[in-house]
């Protein structure tokens, strides 16, 4: 009988009990062994340089010009909520590097071994939304690369959507080849994408006649209070970019070799590539405003007014290597887990990345891209709303309550520490569900500002309106501090 030892490196689940919980245990989702964690610190840099080079980090950057910050507001809103988002991420890869499990397994402490399930389809969700919008861009960048390289193809209508398609199953082929493959991209493509935004960069500095023309582009906001009250929903936004990572981080750091390899080269690269990145693209768009008169905030839109065909084509395959990347990486290996620990038995993580291309076709992700409002707003602040609470109930309860401390085979065993009540902990679900009520009763009461109703109820509407600019934080505040005091009782248990 083979033992955990053998399969995990660690005396956690022998092959006896896991036929026991044959329902919380797959290959995909065991413990890595010590001898496949191997990536360093410079993996983990590599890592974070390509999620930060890529259209979605294009887009937030440029969204907030195209809100109407000037360069100087949006690179400190960037800043600022990188250096946010910093911590959660690294406080969730702990656990992942030190006892090697995966985000769903992680979130069965917490939620219990069957209500972990809520947090996994919540961010698995998230993830598919954002494959889809990742592959609708790509599908965009490559429908630019055919218009530029035969023209007749401007005229076929459908073409945007005949290449959604195929960039679509051009995903679906790279997630099939597995986990091996993801690294492998990363590696090759972080230095040569980094050249291609440097050159992109430089074609708006000649054409815009200069850096300082170029980023003189003024602020809209003519007072403290314009500039804040567009400021707080776009700074939520910019948390929330990661706030799905900073949730799944652990289905990298599990292949850590050490803490000290997953905390450097997380710190130092995701603050300086994603503020590096994002200034990059502040500042094209900006030079849009000087050379054709409006912000342009869609990087494919900016690619095919280039001129020159093979330019355009150049630039635009540059940007499907880089969303196709990043997509794969970002997007797919944490759903692929979360939709695997649903059912063990019949869903493998090739199986759980098809599950997510399908969801992502049906999100509409052209919507969740018609205007930039639409996109930071409505997709980044919305979805952050209950990722925070998330956030704040697993943080929580690893730190807090169990001081760093798993038992790795309760984790995967029925009617052990984490079963609770029938697996699941009603306090982590009463928390989350408080935490996301909480952030997102602003979008329910936003409707009762209008002129329409009383002075008073539209000033209530208002102060309830404002905890939606606030989603993540408030969610994760809120859930944090609940998830507390309701653990009280059973924290001296579940520590000694």
């Amino acid at each position: 009988m083979t033992t955990a030892s053998a399969i995990t490196g660690r005396p956690s689940v022998t092959a006896a009990e896991r036929d026991v919980a044959a329902g919380l245990w797959n290959p995909d989702l065991a413990p890595v062994p010590a001898a496949r964690r191997t990536w360093g610190i410079y993996n983990y840099a590599s890592l974070w340089t390509t999620f930060s080079i890529n259209i979605a980090t294009y887009l937030v950057a440029s969204g907030l010009i195209a809100g109407g910050m000037n360069w100087q507001q949006a690179i400190f809103t960037i800043a600022l909520g990188h250096l946010i988002i910093l911590v959660p991420i690294l406080l969730n890869a702990h656990a992942g590097a030190k006892f090697g499990v995966p985000f769903p397994v992680y979130a069965r402490a917490a939620f219990g071994v069957i209500g972990a399930n809520i947090p996994a389809v919540l961010r698995a969700l998230v993830a598919c939304g954002w494959f889809g919008i990742q592959t609708w861009v790509g599908g965009t960048a490559i429908n630019a690369v055919l218009g530029a390289l035969i023209p007749g193809w401007k005229m076929v209508e459908a073409g945007p959507m005949i290449c959604f398609f195929g960039f679509w199953l051009l995903n679906l082929a790279v997630i099939l080849k597995g986990i091996d493959t993801i690294r492998f991209m990363q590696g090759i493509s972080a230095p040569f994408l980094g050249v291609i935004s440097l050159v992109l960069f430089g074609w708006a500095y000649v054409r815009a006649g200069g850096f300082e023309v170029m980023v003189s582009t003024p602020s809209k906001f003519k007072t403290t209070a314009e500039f804040y009250a567009f400021f707080v929903p776009s700074l939520t936004g910019v948390v929330a970019h990661w706030a799905a990572i900073a949730l799944n981080i652990s289905d990298f750091t599990r292949y850590s070799r050490s803490q000290r390899a997953q905390l450097v080269g997380q710190a130092v690269s995701l603050p300086i590539t994603m503020t590096v990145y994002s200034f990059i693209a502040i500042a094209v768009t900006t030079a849009t405003v000087v050379i054709f008169g409006e912000p342009i905030w869609d990087p494919v839109a900016v690619i095919a007014r280039l001129g020159n065909p093979i330019a355009v084509a150049l630039a635009a395959l540059a940007l499907v290597l880089a969303t196709l990347n990043v997509n794969v990486a970002a997007n797919v290996v944490s759903p692929a887990n979360d939709f695997s620990n649903l059912l063990p038995r019949h869903i493998s993580f090739k199986t759980g990345g098809v599950i997510t291309c399908v969801i992502g076709l049906f999100m509409q992700p052209w919507r969740l891209l018609a205007t930039h409002g639409s996109f930071i707003v409505g997709w980044l602040v919305g979805y952050s709303s209950f990722l925070g609470p998330v956030a704040g109930v697993l943080i929580a309860d690893y730190f807090v309550v169990r001081k760093t401390n798993l038992d790795v085979k309760a984790l995967y065993t029925r009617g052990g520490v984490y079963e609770y009540s029938h697996g699941f902990n009603l306090r982590a679900v009463v928390a989350l569900a408080v935490g996301i009520a909480t952030a997102v009763i602003g979008a329910a009461a936003s409707p009762f500002t209008s002129s329409g109703y009383s002075p008073g109820v539209r000033h209530a509407a208002g102060i309830l309106a404002a905890t939606y600019d606030y989603a993540w934080f408030v969610g994760f505040g809120v859930s944090f501090a609940l998830y507390l005091v309701l653990m009280r009782g059973r924290q001296e248990s579940v520590t000694a």
